[in-house]
């Protein structure tokens, strides 16, 4: 898998280069992995609800072709693109998935933090109170909340065209969380939204981007 740091770029067309580099590989075109970051922007996925965007505030918000609902990007925030040939590394969509959230949680274990998967909730949290606690998640203390106690440090949204992944993973390094407040963060009320920042850990995008994109490419590697 090549890995490419793009930066800072443009979400538009970020998003059309993943398209185009899809459309056109072949069973033979080696896998990439995009690392970069962007300017603030709402996107808002193919299941994403036009209520769920409460106040954007100026900020633009554009319709996507991923999974999932409305997110947030924007600077210090470390976006990963895994354009992996499915079929070619043997596995389906539910184990890339879990192997994509397998790298968030490896990343955050290098800093000392925690994460959690919540069932039917794709992404990794946190507790609140206690981020570096290794005990596993029970089940909610309140049915009615699901993410009591509990704040989103990673979002995910793919897309699978022939076999093929494009859009990922998103990780909150250090960076502005109010333009979170906007929206119901991947279409859930009140869902609190954390940085490593917010959680005791001041590191840097490249740092971030450096260990996450090992990760990812030990999890998506034959």
């Amino acid at each position: 898998m090549l890995i490419k740091t793009l930066g800072r770029v443009d979400y538009a067309a970020t998003l059309e280069a993943m398209r185009a580099f899809t459309d056109a590989r072949t069973p033979d075109t080696p896998d990439e992995l995009w690392l970069c970051e962007f300017d603030p922007v709402y996107t808002q996925g193919l299941a994403g609800q036009a209520d769920h965007v409460l106040a954007p505030g100026g900020i633009p918000v554009i319709q996507t072709n991923r999974g999932g609902q409305v997110t947030y990007h924007g600077p210090g925030q470390v976006v990963a693109y895994p354009l992996v040939d499915l079929k070619r590394l043997g596995i389906y969509v539910k184990e890339y998935v879990f192997r994509l959230e397998t790298a968030v949680i490896q990343t955050l274990e290098s800093v000392g933090i925690t994460g959690h998967r919540v069932a039917g909730a794709p992404g990794i949290y946190v507790r609140l109170n206690d981020p570096g606690a290794h005990g596993a998640l029970s089940l909610p203390a309140d049915p009615a909340d699901p993410f009591k106690g509990l704040g989103k440090v990673a979002a995910l949204g793919i897309k699978v065209s022939r076999h093929c992944t494009y859009h990922g993973v998103a990780l909150n390094v250090s960076m502005d969380l109010k333009p979170f407040d906007g929206i119901n963060p991947c279409g859930y009320a009140g869902l609190a939204t954390v940085d490593l920042a917010t959680l005791g850990v001041f590191t840097d995008w490249a740092t971030v981007a450096r260990r996450f994109g090992e990760r990812l490419q030990a999890q998506l590697s034959p």
